[in-house]
């Protein structure tokens, strides 16, 4: 089999492995279509700092059931699968409480060990979801970035009656924006592309703003009468703008960071406290496949808005170099097998 392996920062081969046996409590899934990500652009270029070289990143992916360890009774050879790339221990204190995505002994598919980037792959068992055969592969691979926007939501803990609004455009602020749709909640987004804020009307967004051209705090506290939004995300994750967030942030409300930087935000704690803030984070996803998967097979997720391009797996290089280049038009970059 072909297995794209990052050798070190900033050098990748096609490397020709043995196809790989399963454990008892194993799956091999034959890999059909996978999402280029943020974090695996980062493992390409060494900023990911979780990953050890070589490594076949990967952690957004769809199949078929090739193989079924001994001990697996769930799934059988050619079911349509996906994989939650979150594996934890069980038993540190996160996973006691339920929080098994911030497990201290977290290990994901395609950072921590290889993923999804070989035309095979062995994960556990327990990972591993079916997925209804009328759900085409290509859309099926895009149930992860979803996963990641129904955990946002689940963080900021909604109430009857919220809006939210989202900074950014991006693949991830387009899947919260249909994330708030199936969950009745109407959302405000902001960009600085009016190509991308254009994607986000079509995907339900009730209102956008480019900021490039319009004062973001301005149009909000008019829109909200001068009391702000009750939740906010920010897919944007630019540290700069959090003070901003807080500002615009309605008392009571909930604010979701998900940038994974390690440069410092400002912080004014008086926007903190005046208000009663909740502010989260959220990483990954918590247990999200099963809610996710039943909103894509009903067709309440327009999977295919968020894909601009689809490369043969074999063409690697040609869709870094879209993104690298093309950033503005670059939304989901799919690889087929």
């Amino acid at each position: 089999m072909k297995s794209l392996v990052v050798q070190e920062p900033n050098k990748f081969i096609m490397s020709e492995k043995a196809i790989p046996e399963c454990g008892d409590d194993d799956v091999l899934v034959k890999v059909a279509y996978a999402g280029i990500c943020g974090s695996d652009m980062h493992i390409l270029h060494g900023h990911n700092p979780f990953v050890v070289y070589p490594r076949t990143s990967g952690h957004e992916f769809s199949g078929t059931v090739a193989a079924v360890g001994a001990k697996v009774s769930e799934l059988s050879v050619d079911d349509h699968v996906v994989v939650d790339p979150v594996i934890s221990c069980g038993h540190c204190r996160p996973c006691r409480h339920g929080r098994v995505n911030t497990c201290l002994n977290l290990q994901v598919i395609g950072v921590h060990r290889d993923g999804g980037f070989s035309q095979y792959q062995v994960v556990p068992a327990s990972n591993v979801y079916k997925i209804s055969k009328q759900v085409p592969l290509k859309q099926a691979a895009l149930v992860e970035p979803y996963t990641i926007a129904a955990n946002v939501f689940d963080r900021l803990r909604p109430c009857d009656g919220d809006s939210i609004l989202i900074y950014g455009a991006g693949v991830i602020g387009l899947t919260l924006v249909q994330v708030a749709k199936v969950l009745g909640i109407p959302s405000i987004v902001v960009d600085i592309v009016d190509e991308k804020l254009a994607v986000a009307k079509q995907l339900g967004a009730t209102d956008t703003i480019n900021s490039k051209q319009q004062d973001v705090e301005a149009v909000i506290m008019e829109m909200t009468q001068g009391e702000g939004v009750p939740l906010i995300a920010d897919a944007a994750c630019i540290p700069s703008l959090v003070p901003q967030i807080l500002r615009l942030a309605a008392p009571a409300g909930a604010v979701c960071l998900l940038g994974f930087l390690s440069e410092p935000s400002e912080l004014a704690q008086i926007e903190v406290i005046k208000k009663e803030l909740t502010i989260v984070g959220s990483r990954l996803n918590n247990k999200m496949f099963s809610k996710v998967i039943p909103w894509i097979e009903a067709g309440e997720l327009n999977t295919e808005a968020i894909v601009s391009h689809e490369f043969a797996f074999e063409n690697f290089s040609d869709a870094v170099h879209q993104l690298e280049t093309s950033p503005e038009s670059s939304r989901k970059i799919i690889l087929a097998f």
